[in-house]
C-alpha cells in the first residue's frame, strides 16, 4: 500500500510518498511543489494542483493524508492556506484517492512518542524510521510524516481487529 503525504502551502507544498508492508514502511519520494511567489494566488494554486496530479497519476497512492488546519499567523495567511487545502483535496477527489486527515498534535504523538515535540523532532524520527540520509526540505519532512502517522494508524487498526478474532 502506498502512502502520499502532502503539507499544503501556497508558496512551498510538501509531499512525501512511503510504501507500507509487513516489516514497515519504506521511502519512495519526496518533494516540494514551489511556484514563483511572485505570481498571483490563482495561478500559485493551478502550478499545485498540476503539480499534485502528476504525482498522484506516476506513483498512483492508495490515500492521501493532509493536515488539518490548528492555526495560522494572520487572517491572511490562514485564507491561502485553506485555498492551498482545497487544492490538494480537490486533487484527491479527481484522482479518485482516499483522503485521510491528520492533525499536528496526532502526527507528532504517532511520529515521536510526544504530542508538543518540535519539527526537528519529528524530522529526525522520520528519518530514522524511513533510514533516510541527506537533505530533506520542512515541508518534504511534515509531510512525509503526516504519511507516517496514517501507516502507524493503518497498523494499529489491524492489530486491533485481529485481536478481536
Amino acid at each position: 500500500m502506498k502512502i502520499l503525504g502532502v503539507d499544503p502551502g501556497s508558496i512551498r507544498c510538501g509531499y512525501g510518498l512511503i510504501r507500507v508492508h509487513n516489516r514497515g514502511s519504506q521511502y519512495i519520494a519526496s518533494g516540494t511543489i514551489s511556484p514563483s511567489p511572485t505570481k498571483p494566488l490563482h495561478e500559485r494554486l493551478r502550478f499545485i494542483y498540476e503539480g499534485l496530479t502528476e504525482i498522484i497519476s506516476t506513483y498512483r497512492p492508495d490515500h492521501l493524508v493532509v493536515e488539518k488546519i490548528f492555526f495560522a499567523k494572520s487572517v491572511r495567511a490562514a485564507i491561502s492556506l485553506g485555498y492551498a487545502r482545497a487544492v490538494v483535496l480537490l486533487a484527491a477527489a479527481s484522482q479518485g484517492i482516499d483522503l485521510q486527515e491528520r492533525s499536528a498534535l496526532e502526527v507528532k504523538k504517532s511520529v515521536v512518542g510526544y504530542g508538543k515535540a518540535e519539527k526537528q523532532q519529528v524530522e529526525k524520527m522520520g528519518r530514522l524510521i524511513l533510514n533516510l540520509q541527506g537533505d530533506l526540505s520542512p515541508d518534504s519532512a511534515d509531510a512525509l510524516a503526516l504519511a507516517l502517522c496514517y501507516a502507524n494508524a493503518i497498523k494499529f487498526n489491524d492489530a486491533l481487529s485481529k485481536s478481536k478474532e
